[in-house]
């Protein structure tokens, strides 16, 4: 059984995936692409097995293949999966799970990414357990999110979300 914020997240995702990558530039005022890559640039350069948690479209993994890396990009949402397919073809493999389970033996990854995850988990501490458990003593984890806000902003920020996001143009 899905939680609320995990049939939130796949039902902001789900229509969003053809506009997705210029909206996020979009709305962070350009910054997003630029975030993207440092993320990126945090990763040594051994050029090992990265899992791209929340790999939505491929912006990540596709910046992680031109850097060398061997990538699998990981994803709840099947429509953004299949975005990422026609990026990638057969050069990075996708999975389709939740990042709360991961169908993954325990170290199996040099390093993990993942983009804008924590917001839409319900237990955060229990969720990077589980990232954690995958990657290998010694390999590094690299996450992309920014705060959610508490308090009187909450309101807003819910609205944004809720309807100004997932606002789709005639």
């Amino acid at each position: 059984m899905l939680s609320e914020r995990r049939r939130h997240a796949r039902a902001l995702f789900a229509p969003l995936g053809p506009t997705y990558d210029r909206v996020g530039a979009t709305l962070s005022f350009g910054q997003d692409p630029r975030w993207r890559r440092f993320l990126v640039s945090r990763l040594p350069a051994d050029r090992g097995h990265v899992l791209d948690v929340a790999t939505g479209t491929g912006l990540v993994a596709e910046a992680l293949v031109a850097r060398g890396f061997h990538v699998t990009g990981l994803d709840q949402s099947a429509e953004m999966l299949a975005l990422a397919r026609k990026r990638f073809g057969d050069r990075v493999q996708l999975v389709e799970a939740s990042a709360g389970a991961l169908p993954f033996p325990d170290s199996s990854f040099d390093h993990l990414t993942f983009t804008y995850l924590l917001r839409y988990v319900d237990d955060p501490a229990a969720t990077m357990r589980e990232l954690a458990r995958v990657v290998r003593p010694g390999g590094r984890i690299a996450m992309l999110d920014f705060f959610v806000p508490t308090g009187v902003a909450r309101p807003a920020w819910e609205a944004y979300v809720r309807v100004g996001l997932p606002y789709k143009a005639p």
